[in-house]
């Protein structure tokens, strides 16, 4: 895994105040001393996390680590074996409609005619209607309007216009991740769960993405737990960052989680980070057991089961 020096305050700087504030009380996620079993197996246990209202935290670990499952619990999608989650002040699952999620990377058949404006609304009233075909919009009158205005400012905050009207199928994989998540913003969620939005990215729309997402976070006052395997292009923008190994995680800002001594302590075994003569910080080492897929990083991890994430 490779990773550039933290820049914090360029997020910090920015965080509204509604962050800190009288909301930052009721946390927008809570996960306390949580464990989650599947398949007769422990993922993780005795889990703690917490992200604050309007904050930006990325979710790190090599495959098969839990993160995945860790949004999936966040949803009430899988039920924890003990402890606690809360998820915007209620338990999981009691506040979806309120949280926008985006899961793995979805492609696109070139050949999907599905416009992009489509796949946003989508998000809105994909559970009541189904897919969503242009001739609804004349159908549902005056709600029609004021669905269109709210779909059309989710495609607005994140530059997508230019291009919304057009098959999906056709669209390149930066402009198809900004629709996507649009999608999870048209309900005007409190808190966005990605699960490796950056992923199949180039580095220019990795960058892309990191800053959009970083924006509404900052001036929508969103909570935003986003799952990485490369922290580089987020870096400029986290608040903290959530290190997921071996069953647990630990928390912090970058350069309290990112280090040799709490890696090596995440792990059980000798873990080394290293800077780059370009200044990135490269994270080697070896735990016990071989990664159960081809990690995107240099960290070869096989902590947590083969169908975690």
């Amino acid at each position: 895994m490779m990773m550039a020096p933290q820049r914090a305050s360029s997020a910090g700087a920015e965080r509204p105040a509604g962050a800190h504030g009288p909301r930052a009380a009721v946390a927008a996620v809570e996960v306390r001393d949580a464990a989650v079993r599947l398949g007769g197996q422990t993922i993780w246990r005795e889990l703690r996390l917490t992200v604050a209202r309007g904050e930006f935290v990325a979710l790190l670990g090599a495959n098969g680590a839990g993160k995945s499952t860790l949004l999936k619990a966040l949803l009430g999608l899988l039920p924890v074996a003990s402890g606690q989650i809360r998820v915007l002040g209620r338990a999981a699952g009691e506040a979806n409609r309120a949280i926008g999620y985006l899961p793995q990377r979805r492609t696109f058949d070139p050949s999907t005619r599905l416009r992009g404006v489509d796949i946003v609304q989508l998000g809105l009233d994909g559970d009541r209607w189904g897919l969503p075909l242009p001739l609804r919009w004349g159908r549902l009158g005056e709600r029609t309007r004021s669905d269109r205005e709210q779909v059309w400012r989710a495609v607005e905050m994140v530059g997508a216009g230019p291009y919304a009207r057009r098959p999906i199928g056709e669209l390149s994989g930066g402009e198809q991740q900004r629709l996507l998540i649009a999608q999870a913003l048209v309900r005007r969620p409190g808190l966005l769960l990605l699960d490796e939005p950056l992923d199949s990215l180039d580095l220019p729309n990795q960058a892309a993405v990191a800053a959009l997402v970083a924006k509404i976070c900052r001036e929508r006052d969103v909570a935003v737990l986003l799952v990485a395997h490369d922290v580089n292009p987020l870096l400029p923008y986290l608040d903290r960052v959530a290190y997921l190994a071996a069953g647990r995680a630990v928390e912090g800002t970058v350069q309290e989680v990112i280090n040799s001594a709490t890696l090596s302590a995440l792990y059980g075994v000798p873990i080394e980070v290293l800077r780059a003569s370009d200044g990135r910080l490269v994270v080697v080492g070896q735990p016990e057991a071989p990664a159960h897929h081809h990690d995107r990083h240099l960290l070869a991890d096989g902590a947590g089961d083969r169908h975690a994430d």
